[in-house]
């Protein structure tokens, strides 16, 4: 290609042609060589630049014609040779059939949409195109009156729009600081100017290498001044219209003239609302692409960003909701963020959206719940606002459901909470789920969150009712599922007719636990099994059909299995000893010294000793097992050294084992009550020695008779030992003791707090 002038030469070399990555456009990379001539017409000089070109294809659509776009645009085109026609072609069909990548809800946050184009606004309507060689003649607008500003600034703003011209843009030095200068100065003045200048500055927002000259030039602290003040103008605007509403529509409905009036005004007031909105989202959005370093977000938050975005949350506007809460759930991550959210109520105005026709604002508003689920409070709260049974409806809905299942797993972690689960239709549907699955091993999610339910009584009886009992243990004994006969366990812990319900299985159970195969689904086998301490069970016959009292005593030696494994032996122990014969049945294989060896072995385990002793608790109930603990073994020497164990759960079995054996045996009898009597004595004396030691008091009970009332002055365990973690007392009071007077143990039927579910180590939920 030549030009005109006969003393220069300029010529096209290596053209490639490929396409843009966002739009539908062509990229041309050349190199254009350029030669000056001397007179002769040889080449003086030489010279190469590498260049692009951009050709947008607005038309392109999927009912285009490809080859007659694709020869069009060669025609055009000078820099592109015929000979690439083929390849032309090529490129515009793939532009043709390539589609937008989509993001999965579970895997990545779909990113907030982009502000849709300003809409004009009075006196922004311009039929000039602008060109980036006049932007000198465009930034001497801004130094006009109010209608060349805005008409500069919006030039301005077409030009910004397109990303190949931030660069010029940029090597502008004065188009920044003039603009910023108009923003700081002329906000107030003009809503549309304000917009229009914020949107120029967001466009640079979208790209990180620009951030740090908007940082200086402080656009951002800008943007949030003037969102505190348009925040303001609206709560004055609203007072205003609702004092005019009253005043068309009270004195007279029928007037058509004040209905008129009033329509004016309701108009005017979109209007304006409108043009606000405009102006919150561009500022917002440019806010949010700002706040990707860590440092600036955190000067947002001193300027109490999240105050500004929660009251925001008040709008109807889509598109700025959607951007909002998008710009609270990152902020959500942080604990202090999620804390100033906490106190201004965002739980309850976030429940508003919750069902909405917009499907992107439901999705972020569920994300940013699932955030603040996180907190043990906020999830008490959505309970109060009323979003469980919404959130239960969105279970049927597969856009939303995995992450609404999240929100309802943590809520079902509070024990205050699982009640409510059974005035909702959520266990139904997680029943059907769990069926849907097939062959397939359950969703974790899905598994975790029935195993949650399943520990509160109305909704266990709930699962079971119809045949949900027997096709859970159907579906957990074929598959040998570990977690679903978790679930399974869980309802076997609760008392009454849920437990007869598991008569029928109990040969299923007995029959898992010699099996080889899973160890975790043979110990939630043992559990449920363990649980089960109802009168009408035969154990005897259980134990002698399925011989499974070699298996517990080869289960009791230290090393044999897991300690969990073991553990879970220790507790089905207990429930069999429950039983006059099965006890004489277990003392006569030896376990009794088994579990002396083991308690020796796992003496600094409080879960072990406290669940050994238990054991002996219920065995000293009866007269064969009761001589030979007392006569044959060594075990109440060690309950006599563990009758001041630091641990509550372990001083009381401890004591109500040696209370039954000093009523039946006199010599224990008085080794018992000297121990007593030593321990007490050498309390009271260490009490006495302190109390000497106090120099503020040179006499113990000083001269006032009266001070040996004080109630401090006699023994007390009260606040000497720390509590074991455990469940509260309400938990316990739901349990009655079956054998003896044990009520001072607050387990279920009399066993130590520290039962299956709620060991010290251990959470009181199921987690994923």
């Amino acid at each position: 290609m030549q030009s005109d002038d006969p003393q220069s030469l300029k010529r096209v070399k290596k053209c490639d042609i490929d396409v843009h990555p966002t739009e539908k456009a062509l990229v041309l990379h050349y190199e254009l060589e350029a030669s000056i001539l001397g007179e002769t017409g040889d080449p003086m000089h030489k010279g190469r630049k590498e260049c692009q070109k951009i050709i947008r294809l607005r038309s392109l659509n999927a009912g285009t014609d490809i080859p007659s776009l694709a020869r069009k645009v060669v025609e055009e085109c000078k820099l592109i040779h015929a000979s690439k026609l083929a390849e032309v072609e090529h490129l515009l069909l793939y532009l043709q059939g390539r589609k937008k990548p989509s993001s999965k809800l579970e895997k990545k946050e779909k990113k907030p949409v982009q502000p849709k184009e300003l809409m004009p606004f009075e006196g922004m309507e311009i039929d000039e195109e602008a060109n980036i060689n006049k932007i000198d003649a465009y930034m001497e607008l801004l130094y006009e009156g109010f209608p060349e500003k805005i008409r500069g600034s919006t030039l301005i703003l077409q030009l910004a729009r397109n990303p190949d011209n931030l660069e010029e843009l940029l090597h502008n030095e004065t188009a920044f600081g003039a603009l910023a200068r108009v923003l700081r100065e002329d906000w107030k003045q003009s809503v549309e100017l304000a917009s229009t200048i914020v949107y120029i500055f967001f466009c640079f927002s979208s790209f990180s290498q620009f951030h740090t000259l908007i940082t200086h030039y402080k656009i951002g602290a800008l943007c949030m001044t003037i969102i505190e003040h348009e925040l303001r103008k609206y709560d004055l605007w609203q007072d205003e219209f609702e004092k005019k509403d009253k005043a068309y529509i009270l004195p007279d409905p029928d007037n058509q003239t004040l209905r008129k009036e009033h329509e004016k005004t309701l108009k005017k007031y979109q209007g304006l609302l409108l043009k606000q909105e405009q102006l919150l989202q561009v500022a917002f959005y440019l806010l949010l692409n700002l706040s990707e370093d860590t440092r600036t977000e955190l000067k947002m938050r001193n300027k109490n960003i999240v105050h500004l975005l929660v009251k925001t949350l008040d709008r109807e506007n889509d598109e700025l909701l959607v951007l909002v809460v998008s710009f609270l759930k990152k902020l959500s991550i942080f604990l202090e963020n999620k804390n100033d959210m906490a106190e201004m109520d965002t739980v309850e105005k976030l429940a508003l959206l919750v069902p909405c026709e917009h499907e992107d604002l439901l999705n972020v508003t569920l994300r940013l719940l699932h955030n603040l689920s996180f907190d043990t409070g906020l999830r008490t709260k959505m309970v109060q606002v009323g979003l469980l049974p919404k959130l239960t409806a969105l279970l049927g809905n597969d856009s939303h459901k995995h992450v609404a299942m999240c929100i309802l797993y943590h809520i079902s972690v509070d024990d205050k909470s699982k009640s409510m689960f059974a005035y909702t239709d959520c266990i139904p549907q997680l029943m059907q789920m769990l069926f849907e699955h097939g062959e397939e091993r359950i969703d974790t999610e899905l598994i975790s969150f029935c195993i949650n339910l399943a520990a509160n009584k109305r909704n266990a009886q709930i699962i079971c009712e119809g045949n949900g009992l027997k096709m859970l243990m159907k579906r957990a004994l074929r598959l040998k599922d570990p977690l679903l006969m978790k679930m399974i366990r869980n309802i076997s812990q609760h008392d009454g007719h849920l437990k007869q319900l598991f008569i029928d299985f109990v040969g299923d159970l007995a029959a898992q636990i010699k099996q080889e195969g899973d160890e975790e689904f043979v110990i939630e086998c043992l559990g449920t099994m363990a649980n089960l301490t109802i009168a009408d069970l035969d154990w005897e016959l259980l134990l002698k059909e399925y011989n499974l009292v070699p298996y517990l005593k080869d289960h009791l030696k230290p090393g044999s299995a897991e300690d969990d494994l073991i553990l879970e032996v220790v507790i089905m122990i207990g429930t069999v000893s429950m039983d006059d014969s099965c006890a004489v049945m277990l003392a006569k294989s030896g376990i009794i010294p088994a579990l002396i060896e083991l308690l020796n072995a796992q003496q600094e385990d409080d879960e072990f000793v406290c669940q050994i002793i238990y054991v002996f608790y219920q065995m000293v109930f009866h007269q064969a097992t009761r001589d030979v603990i007392i006569k044959d073994t060594q075990a109440p020497a060690y309950l006599i050294d563990l009758m001041h164990d630091k641990n509550t759960e372990i001083r009381k079995v401890c004591d109500n084992t040696l209370d039954i054996i000093a009523e039946y045996d006199e010599e224990w009898g008085k080794k018992i009550q000297n121990e007593k009597f030593r321990w007490h004595n050498s309390q009271w004396l260490e009490m006495v020695e302190s109390r000497q030691m106090e120099d503020t008091e040179p006499y113990l009970y000083g001269d006032d008779p009266d001070d040996l009332d004080q109630p401090d002055l006699f023994y007390s365990t009260d606040g000497m030992m720390p509590p074991e973690p455990g469940l509260s007392p309400d938990f316990y009071n739901q349990f009655h003791a079956q054998n003896g007077d044990f009520n001072s143990c607050n387990g279920a039927d009399g066993r130590p707090a520290t039962a299956y579910g709620f060991r010290p180590d251990e959470p009181f939920f199921q987690g994923y």
